[in-house]
């Protein structure tokens, strides 16, 4: 099967390309992607020795937000299953600049419907999207795939709208797709701006870890989280186990605080914490408390975690410290 993996030198596109290379299945594979602030150029590749594959990959630079070429397309037009992880994904940028992450986000999933339009034997393309898109989750709720959707940021909205274009080429043109909601990821080579790496770097220099809070400060945001590689795990198996033109909730193993994250993080480096409460909301409205997916259509498939939470977790941050050039 001939692979095309969008925004693969991103942190969870490529650990799904890493996860690949290491599967028993022989398959070749392109990346695509625009190498943005957010890609680290080329170093994630480098790091997982992309280049050296055996000729099974092959890297573009190319701006999704644009319609892919007709040279690009010559390159391109073999492809069997599409993985469409390429996005804007940090919700601080989408809230101070929504018209940049809203017209990337969108015209690059436009953009792909289009090109697999195209291709002669094209048989899945999957539409990665995040449990954001139906908005909070008050209480103990959890959201079932065909619950209706709420984003309350503009980032979540776009990734909304990307879904709804996906099922509008479903239905009309017969494009094969397949929608992936998923939770909150973190992994080795996670970028300083997202929460994990952030806390690690500043109880490292003995700074003070901003907790996402209530108005009232005094209670802390929650999210359930998930290992990239527990989530490149998950998408093969959808793969193997899928409908096309259903959606599917890829869910964390256990609900955790930032508190109690931050918590973790600093017990796992033998260091204080020295935190601060904060309402985010007065100046970040569209961070909510709580998200929730329910996972039980996965589970009626087979699905299970290959890697629980503490393991994969205290692994992620013992790298890190090894690692530290990936939170400078």
């Amino acid at each position: 099967m001939n692979y095309l993996i969008t925004g693969c030198c991103g942190f969870i596109g490529h650990h799904f390309l890493q996860h690949l290379f290491n599967s028993n299945k022989y398959t070749n594979i392109i990346g695509i992607d625009a190498l943005t602030y957010a890609s680290n150029g080329l170093n994630r590749l480098r790091e997982i020795d992309a280049f050296n594959m055996n000729n099974r990959f092959n890297f573009f630079s190319w701006d999704l937000s644009v319609p892919i070429s007709e040279c690009l397309f010559q390159e391109l037009k073999d492809t069997n299953i599409i993985i469409h992880l390429a996005a804007e994904t940090h919700v601080d940028n989408s809230i101070s600049d929504p018209v940049k992450v809203i017209q990337n986000n969108i015209n690059s999933t436009l953009f792909m419907l289009e090109f697999a339009r195209k291709l002669p034997r094209l048989k899945k393309f999957v539409y990665f999207s995040t449990d954001e898109v139906f908005g909070p989750a008050l209480g103990d709720k959890l959201y079932h795939e065909d619950e209706r959707h709420k984003p309350t940021n503009p980032y979540s909205a776009s990734k909304s709208s990307g879904e709804s274009l996906c099922y509008a080429y479903y239905n009309t043109y017969n494009i094969p797709i397949i929608i992936t909601n998923c939770m909150n990821a973190f992994g080795e080579r996670q970028h300083v701006e997202k929460f994990i790496p952030m806390t690690i770097k500043n109880i490292m220099n003995g700074n003070k870890v901003l907790i996402h809070a209530d108005p009232s400060m005094t209670k802390a945001g929650t999210r359930f989280y998930i290992h990239a590689r527990n989530i490149a795990a998950c998408v093969l198996f959808i793969l193997e186990n899928e409908r096309i033109g259903e959606n599917y909730n890829i869910i964390g193993e256990k609900e955790v605080s930032n508190l109690e994250l931050a918590q973790l993080i600093a017990s796992i480096m033998k260091m204080p914490l020295n935190y601060e409460m904060i309402n985010f909301h007065e100046t970040r409205p569209g961070h909510d408390m709580r998200y929730g997916l329910d996972g039980t259509k996965l589970k009626k498939m087979g699905w299970s975690l290959p890697i629980n939470f503490e393991d994969s977790f205290k692994k992620t941050i013992e790298w890190t410290i090894a690692n530290q050039k990936w939170i400078s």
